[in-house]
């Protein structure tokens, strides 16, 4: 079989840049990548704010240090992940059994729908701390919009995830077809 998009027709060829950049999968691991970025970066430069009377820093999101802990943690967390699996797609084609590559994406659909799940929770948890957030503990509105910006990246981080869960899945479908293909026509057997 010449030729297969998953299979291991195309493992232990040269790496081509081009080829990965171009893929879906890959633009929305960089594009998740860049909203972990911007959700821990907002809240670690400006989520934090002090009184003039008091030496104490307080979290942006309603005075509570939770909320600012798990938008940080969350981001920081799935920045590293983009970059674990950014370097699993880097390697992927190098990958010549057709059951290695079916358990790495099975990997990505799992943690792609843990993140999914964790970024919907932290939309929901830092939107709603905003939401019950005194005026009176910001009255110069410093960090508005960054808390803003965290909760829209947090949101838009839901959809980045659950589309990459989504292209694994039908990467499965194709690892699985491909799998059925060979036993079926066994490469012995083709002319």
């Amino acid at each position: 079989m010449e030729g297969g998009a998953y299979g291991a027709g195309k493992a232990g060829g040269a790496f081509d840049p081009y080829t990965l950049v171009r893929q879906p999968h890959t633009i929305l691991r960089v594009v998740s990548w860049v909203f972990s970025i911007v959700v821990f970066g907002s809240i670690v430069n400006e989520g934090y704010l002090n009184n003039s009377d008091k030496e104490e820093e307080f979290c942006i999101y309603n005075r509570n240090p939770n909320a600012c802990s798990y938008g940080v943690t969350v981001g920081v967390l799935a920045f590293l992940t983009c970059l674990l699996y950014l370097a699993l797609d880097v390697y992927f084609p190098q990958i010549s059994s057709v059951k290695d590559r079916k358990k790495a994406v099975l990997s990505d659909i799992g943690v792609s729908g843990f993140w999914a799940f964790f970024w919907f929770v932290g939309f929901c948890f830092l939107a709603n701390q905003w939401q019950v957030s005194k005026p009176q503990d910001n009255p110069l509105n410093e960090g508005t919009d960054a808390a803003r910006a965290a909760i829209a990246f947090s949101f838009f981080s839901i959809f980045t995830w659950s589309l990459t869960a989504a292209l694994a899945v039908r990467r499965l479908k194709d690892l699985t077809f491909q799998e059925e293909y060979n036993t079926l026509f066994p490469a012995s057997a083709q002319p």
